[in-house]
C-alpha cells in the first residue's frame, strides 16, 4: 500500500489563521510516515481479503483536548487494476467522543465514510504517471463537488521507481504533526 506516500493534500488558497493551521504548507503529503506504517500493512491485507463488492474503510483519530479529537478517515476499493482512495474527513475536528451508553450519541468509527466538515482541500498523487485521468467537461467540472477521491493505477506504481517522483510544486512531508 505504497500509494499513501503519494497521495497529496493541496489546501485552499484562502486560509483563515484562526481556522487553518498556517503552519502547514499548502501542498503536503495526506499521511505522515507514522500513519503509512500503521495504515498501509492493514489496507493491504483488508483489500487482499475483501469481496470485488466490498470497501475497505479506515479510521484514524488524534486526541486535540480531552473533548476534541481530529479525524482522518475514508475507504479504499479495487476496481481491476485501480486502487480507488476516497479520502472522507481530513483532519476533521470532532468536538466529542462517542459515549456507547448514550443513544443519541453518533458513534462516527462507525460511519467512516461520512463527512464531519465541509472538506475543502483537494487530492493529487504523485507521481501523476499513476493517476487515472478522471473525465473532463465542461459540466462534469460544474456539477463534480466531490474531488476527494482517486484513481491510481496500481501497476504504474510498480514501475514508477520511488526516487523518481515527479512533483508539480515542492510537497512538503511534514504533515503539521
Amino acid at each position: 500500500m505504497a500509494a499513501l506516500r503519494g497521495i497529496i493534500v493541496q489546501e485552499p488558497l484562502i486560509r483563515l489563521p484562526l481556522y487553518n493551521d498556517l503552519s502547514v504548507p499548502r501542498r503536503h503529503r495526506a499521511f505522515d510516515e507514522q500513519s503509512v506504517i500503521l495504515l498501509a500493512p492493514l489496507l493491504s491485507q483488508a483489500l487482499h481479503k475483501a469481496t470485488s463488492e466490498e470497501l475497505v474503510t479506515f479510521y484514524q483519530s488524534r486526541p486535540l483536548s480531552g473533548v476534541a479529537q481530529e479525524v482522518t478517515s475514508g475507504g479504499v476499493f479495487l476496481v481491476g487494476e485501480n486502487l480507488h482512495f476516497i479520502l472522507s474527513n481530513y483532519r476533521s475536528n470532532s468536538r466529542f467522543t462517542a459515549d456507547t451508553g448514550s443513544a443519541s450519541t453518533l458513534d462516527d468509527r462507525l460511519t467512516p465514510m461520512q463527512p464531519l466538515a465541509p472538506q475543502q482541500a483537494q487530492l493529487d498523487f504523485e507521481p501523476s504517471a499513476a493517476l487515472e485521468p478522471k473525465p473532463s467537461s465542461l459540466w462534469m467540472n460544474i456539477l463534480q463537488t466531490d474531488k476527494r477521491e482517486l484513481i491510481i493505477r496500481s501497476r504504474q506504481l510498480v514501475l514508477q521507481p520511488q526516487s523518481e517522483t515527479p512533483t508539480k510544486s515542492p510537497v512538503s512531508t511534514d504533515t503539521g504533526r
